[in-house]
């Protein structure tokens, strides 16, 4: 019998990549059984490897049946919710922007379009083909440096999606539980509002934070006011709060103007005692590349560091969050 395991274990072990993977190795009664650690292996690699192992030792005359028992060293993943009171205010925009700028900082960053109604990602990021699966598993497509999931990816374009609330949520967990193996930092760009999604998405996956969107008008404050209420009630600390469109500079004359108001972010942030993350203004630039599928993150400009700023100011805090713990 150990002449037989030998013969298996060195047979493994001529297999490239196997080394240090195999562990737990048995053969009893002609059953082979075997521990594989399938770390760091997409999907479709992971199912490879584990078919040509098995191929392997079936075709060996001591060996009549084989089990093979996957495991993984799961990546330790943070959740941080983009959300807003109201719709209009460039959360998505911003949500795409932050991800690369994480990105583009060292972090591996996964992008989820949460947005079921309204999916806006594919368009920003710049790819809209359609997602594989892999055992009923999405597995995410890359943009800029991120991977990114969206409902948007997976339905007709211009399709009215007229679904309920446990469809909505149903999607919501597709997307969440998609091949993010290898992702430590995950980006939700939530739908403006208080429902369903954002109720879901805290119960289940538990955010280690949220970011609030608003612009810098008085309405636009009192809806991102709620959007923080809800999050403080589930016991999700808000990380901080954008201000979005402040300020617009004038391409012909270069002068200043503020459409929506000023500072109002900054100042309710003081007045509810969360984290000023800092301003993006309203820029016709940003607008044609986030039509275009170049986000202004994904290069070295005025707009770019702005973004690299913000998510540094993210990360920042999200490590003053992890001190008070």
């Amino acid at each position: 019998m150990d002449d037989d395991i030998g013969k298996v274990s060195a047979a493994l072990n001529e297999l490239p990549g196997v080394a240090g993977r195999v562990s737990a190795l048995r053969l009893k009664g002609g059953i082979a059984t075997l521990v594989l650690d399938a770390s760091g292996l997409a999907p479709e690699a992971r199912s490879n490897f584990q078919h040509r192992i098995r191929t392997m030792l079936e075709a060996m005359p001591e060996v009549d049946q084989v089990r093979i028992a996957l495991t993984e060293e799961k990546v330790h993943r943070t959740i941080i919710a983009v959300g807003s009171g109201k719709g209009g205010v460039g959360k998505s925009t911003l949500a795409a922007n932050l991800a690369i700028a994480l990105a583009r900082a060292g972090r591996t960053v996964g992008l989820v379009d949460a947005d079921i109604y309204g999916p806006s990602q594919p368009r920003i990021m710049g790819n809209e083909q359609r997602p594989d699966a892999v055992e009923k598993q999405i597995i995410p497509v890359d943009a800029h440096g991120v991977k990114m999931l969206s409902i948007g990816q997976l339905v007709e374009a211009g399709t009215a999606l007229a679904w309920r609330g446990p469809m909505v949520t149903s999607a919501l967990g597709q997307l969440m539980d998609g091949e993010w193996s290898d992702r430590d930092l995950m980006i939700v760009d939530l739908p403006p509002g208080t429902g369903d999604i954002q109720m879901s998405l805290v119960q289940k996956w538990r955010p280690a934070g949220a970011v609030i969107v608003s612009t810098p008008q008085d309405l636009a404050l009192i809806d991102a006011t709620r959007a923080i209420d809800l999050f403080r009630k589930m016991n999700v600390p808000v990380i901080g709060l954008v201000e979005n469109m402040a300020g617009y500079a004038c391409p012909h004359c270069g002068e200043i103007s503020d459409p929506f108001g000023s500072g109002g972010a900054e100042a309710a942030a003081g007045t509810l005692g969360i984290p000023f993350l800092g301003r993006i203004p309203l820029s016709l630039s940003i607008r044609e590349a986030s039509d275009a599928g170049t986000p202004p993150a994904i290069g070295d400009g005025e707009e770019a560091a702005l973004f690299s700023t913000l998510a540094t100011k993210l990360l920042d805090q999200m490590k003053s969050l992890e001190n008070r713990v």
